[in-house]
């Protein structure tokens, strides 16, 4: 990066203003899940991933991949979830230090009942404030934002 790199005015406004908002957003869907007497958000994102990969579960670095934990973060969390019930630590036939993570059934009930708060959330925090259209246009200019750049 060259010292001519630095930020506009505009540049640091929206910046800011992203990084407010989004604070303000995450922690008022904690706040929807704690007042339901569910887990925290971070819950919801590991057994997410984990019901959509299926019964072959993850390996723990492929959840720190999709959820962007840092790894000691993702061990912490998948103990606790392991000691709640919600997952189950595979072996990994061909590597015996290995190990799958598997969502279990008590997981998948915890997941539909905090989507049911989390979903909510999103609805009223976000859906109810802006249309349609508004809606596709700021996924499209977030999505600009994105590194490496993706398609979704």
């Amino acid at each position: 990066m060259t010292e001519k790199a630095t930020p506009s005015p505009e540049a640091i406004k929206a910046w800011a203003r992203l990084m407010r908002v989004s604070r303000q957003l995450v922690e008022r869907a904690e706040d929807a899940l704690k007042e339901g007497g569910l887990p925290p958000l971070a819950w919801y994102d590991v057994l997410h991933e984990l019901a959509e990969a299926g019964e072959g579960g993850l390996r723990p670095f492929q959840l720190i991949e999709r959820t962007l934990f840092a790894q000691y973060n993702i061990s912490r969390l998948l103990a606790r979830l392991e000691a709640d019930g919600q997952v189950e630590k595979l072996p990994v036939a061909d590597d015996g230090r290995g190990q799958t993570i598997r969502i279990t059934a008590k997981g998948r009930e915890t997941r539909r009942r905090m989507w049911a708060v989390y979903g909510r959330s999103i609805a009223e925090l976000v859906g109810a404030r802006l249309s349609p259209d508004e809606l596709k246009t700021v996924s499209a200019l977030l999505g600009r934002l994105r590194h490496p750049p993706a398609g979704d």
